[in-house]
C-alpha cells in the first residue's frame, strides 16, 4: 500500500513530467512552423523536411498520449485509486510505478492488455 509521501512523490514526479512534455510540445509545435515558412530549394530540402516533419509528428503523438496518460495519473491520486490494476483491481507493484509512473495495470494484467491488443 503507498503512503502519503509515496503519492506527494508519485505526485511530484508526474507534474514534473507533465511541465517537460508541455515545454516539448511547444518547441516542436514551433520548430514545425518555423519549417513551414522554410524556402525549400529543391527536392532534397523537402524530402529531408518531411523526414524530420514525420519524426516530430511521432515524438508530438507520443508525448500528448503520455501527457494524458499523466493527467489520468493525477486525477487517480486525488481520488485515491492511484497505484491499483484497473484490471484486476491489485496494487501495482511499487518497482513498476518508479519505471512508469502513470502504470495503469500491474505487470500481469499489462501483459495480458498487450497481447489482446495486437
Amino acid at each position: 500500500m503507498l503512503t502519503k509521501v509515496d503519492l506527494n512523490s508519485f505526485e511530484s514526479k508526474l507534474l514534473d513530467r507533465r511541465v517537460q512534455i508541455d515545454k516539448n510540445l511547444r518547441g516542436t509545435a514551433l520548430e514545425l512552423d518555423e519549417m513551414r515558412d522554410l524556402e525549400l530549394n529543391d527536392e532534397g530540402d523537402f524530402a529531408a523536411a518531411s523526414a524530420e516533419t514525420i519524426v516530430d509528428s511521432a515524438i508530438l503523438i507520443q508525448q500528448r498520449k503520455e501527457l494524458n496518460e499523466i493527467e489520468l495519473a493525477l486525477d487517480k491520486i486525488k481520488r485515491g485509486s492511484f497505484g491499483i490494476c484497473e484490471m484486476c483491481e491489485e496494487p501495482i507493484g511499487r518497482a513498476r510505478l518508479e519505471v512508469k509512473n502513470f502504470a495503469r495495470f500491474c505487470i500481469t494484467c499489462r501483459e495480458i492488455s498487450e497481447k489482446e491488443s495486437k
